[in-house]
């Protein structure tokens, strides 16, 4: 063949290679992104995984098939058997649902394009499993709870997590008590972050209560119990009375009690009564001294009035008083009255002055003792 010849289909060659396009291939297909949603899964949660891949060629390149696949989060969902061309400088998205069946860790299923002229593109996501649950505690009660009166329960949940938790809620469970609310929302919870919700508890006995906390890991619903137990005792903030400077003064047919009664406690008392228990039995015009409230550190005076048989030598100054959640309680100071009773005012006021009488006949005595005395020495 002659020199000439083969100048011309070397020609030839070149100008066709320049003219006829090249098809872009599987090195211009790249993933560009990996999302899992919750961002972090526990054992048995069920999640969404996405991928995204971009054409980075000049041309559109075919795509046969896109699947995942691997071992301790497995994918739930099928595969994208047909897929077809993805055009040049596009992008496009393939979602999976997937499941966490093996412990803590980090996992990486395969994401898999099978290309429809042949070879494919395999890219492990990587996938976190931790089982951190949210925590809560009690950060307000009272120092001990009493059968029938209010109490403020204060309980704190907190997210530990690396991810956000959310629909966090808190219902109080068990018997024996009643509460309001019957439930509380508190909502998202950032990483790191809290929240607290305070319950208004009436214990009816001493029992366990059960804070239920709930949450959500994305789809996933997840639960925490908090066991506050509820045993009765003596409450130190309550109202505190004291009875002092106590003086009793005898009256007709009885007794009159003045006195000072005194808030010593750290809550207000409401409703404050005063009245002498038995074997005295009340009288006019104070049978019932009613002092109404006294704040912590107030002092109120009181009187009552009462009568009482020979043989009583003290009777109980019993005071009543209700706490702001409407409870009773009652304090007896005990107050000696001196035995017997007291000689009515109106017999010694109106009766016979014996005294007087008496008196009067030793001064006559006296009196015929000197004039007989007289007259005998004339």
């Amino acid at each position: 063949m002659k020199p000439l010849h083969l100048f011309v289909i070397s020609l030839i060659c070149i100008v066709a290679a320049a003219v006829v396009p090249v098809s872009a291939g599987p090195a211009d297909i790249a993933v560009t992104s990996s999302t899992v949603d919750p961002l972090v899964l526990m054992k048995g949660d069920t999640g969404t995984l996405t991928v995204e891949i971009k054409n980075n060629g000049a041309d559109s390149v075919s795509i046969r098939s896109a699947r995942l696949y691997g071992s301790g989060v497995v994918a739930l969902s099928d595969s994208y058997p047909s897929v077809g061309d993805i055009g040049a400088g596009t992008t496009k998205t393939f979602t999976f649902t997937v499941r966490a069946d093996a412990g803590e860790g980090t996992f990486y299923p395969v994401f898999v394009i099978d290309f429809q002229d042949g070879g494919n593109l395999r890219y492990p996501v990587p996938v976190q499993v931790e089982d951190t649950p949210l925590t809560a505690s009690i950060v307000g009660k009272p120092d001990a709870f009493s059968e029938g009166r209010t109490a403020d329960i204060t309980v704190r949940v907190g997210n530990p997590r690396p991810n956000a938790a959310s629909g966090v809620q808190m219902i109080p469970q068990g018997a024996g008590f009643t509460v309001t609310p019957t439930g509380a929302f508190i909502g998202a919870l950032a990483p790191d972050g809290s929240g607290t919700a305070v319950f208004n508890l009436t214990p009816a006995d001493e029992t366990d209560v059960t804070f239920k906390v709930l949450w959500r890991n994305g789809i996933n619903t997840h639960s925490v119990d908090l066991t506050l137990p509820v045993t009765f005792g003596e409450d130190k903030r309550r109202a505190d009375l004291v009875v002092t400077n106590v003086e009793v003064t005898p009256e007709a047919g009885g007794y009159r009690i003045v006195g000072d009664v005194t808030n010593a406690g750290l809550e207000p008392a409401r409703s404050v009564l005063i009245t002498p228990g038995a074997p005295a039995i009340p009288t006019d015009p104070f049978r019932v001294y009613v002092v109404g409230t006294l704040d912590p550190d107030d002092a109120a005076p009181f009187e009552v009035t009462f009568k009482a048989d020979g043989n009583a030598t003290e009777i109980p100054v019993v005071v009543e008083y209700r706490d702001s959640d409407g409870n009773r309680y009652t304090m007896t100071t005990m107050v000696e009255v001196g035995g017997g009773a007291a000689t009515p005012t109106k017999e010694r006021d109106g009766g016979f002055p014996i005294a007087g009488v008496v008196i009067a006949v030793l001064i006559a005595i006296g009196v015929i003792g000197a004039i007989y005395y007289s007259w005998r020495r004339k």
